[in-house]
Formats: structure tokens, sequence, C-alpha cells
């Protein structure tokens, strides 16, 4: 479908014309790159790369995460106590690509920081939000995690960064 869709005027074709307008749309939204880990409830780690994230409070400090209910780990996710969310910086692709392995592979030979954490801390990313569970909410195809912060890991000017932009990696840097 080409064109624009404005507000001001109804939708004009099929769902599926709208649904691919609208992906294409959001391929022009820069959306940071993160990877979310938990335990899932046999002790085993899990986790999935995630762009739908931001702050949502200071106080208390809530960070949320949206995930796709078709996801492998979407359940181990929302029935988790407690995950880390990872902000990826530039060098960590081959995390994200790591992570686009099968769901029982993603930690094959990976480093954890050895703590007592009830979630998998990746001990290679500059900069790791730790969070409880504290709230689980609907939001279309979609369930939105939201966590209490309860650490930060890491120096903020070393993290971050690693965006997705137009179906690629880019990287917002401060000039």
């Amino acid at each position: 479908m080409t064109g624009t869709l404005l507000a001001s005027q109804p939708a004009r074709g099929t769902a599926t014309e709208l649904a691919d307008a609208f992906r294409a749309a959001m391929s022009a939204l820069a959306a940071p790159v993160t990877l979310v880990t938990c335990y899932d409830d046999r002790g085993t780690p899990r986790g999935l790369t995630a762009s739908a994230v931001t702050s949502l409070s200071l106080s208390p400090p809530l960070f949320l995460v949206c995930l796709d209910r078709g996801s492998r780990t979407h359940d181990a996710l929302v029935g988790a106590e407690a995950f880390a969310v990872h902000l990826l910086g530039t060098g960590d692709e081959h995390l994200v690509r790591r992570f686009m392995r099968p769901a029982e592979q993603r930690f094959d030979d990976l480093a954890l920081v050895p703590d007592a954490h009830p979630a998998p801390v990746l001990q290679d990313v500059a900069l790791t939000l730790r969070c409880t569970r504290h709230d689980v909410l609907e939001g279309g195809d979609h369930t939105i995690l939201v966590g209490r912060v309860t650490g930060v890991d890491g120096e903020p000017a070393d993290g971050g960064g690693l965006v997705w932009h137009r179906r690629g990696f880019a990287h917002a840097r401060r000039p």
C-alpha cells in the first residue's frame, strides 16, 4: 500500500495492508535494543530481545517491556518474579545474534554475573537494570511486563545506544 493514511480519513484497504503500513512506519522509529532475561520455573536461564521498552516512572522506579505472546520465552518472563534488562551498546550486536538462536541455545557458554540476583545478569554488558515483577498488563498481541527497578549495574555513560532503525542496527551517539 502506498500513500499516507491521515487521521482525518478512514483507513482504506485490508487489515493486512494497514498492518504492513504500520510495520513500515514503525521501522522509521528508532528503538533501543535490549536483552531481557529471567530464570524459568526449573531454574533454567531464559531470554529474548526486546525493542518495545521504556521507563515508566521514577517514583517508584518502573520500567516496561512489551513481550510478543508468540515468543517461546513469553510465559517464562511473565511468570518470573524477577528479570534483568540489558541495555546494549556498540559492539553488542553479537549478543543479539546469539539471542536469535533457538531458546535452548541462547545461554550456551555465556558468562553470567556470579551473584544471588534472582535473574541471570550477562557479565559483558555495560548497563543492566535489575527488576522485580510489578504488574502484567494486556496490550493487543503483546503482554506489557512492568518491572520495579531494584538495581542498576554499570555506568550509564558506557552502556546503551544500540538501536534498531529501518530494519537494521544503528548507534545513537552524542556529538
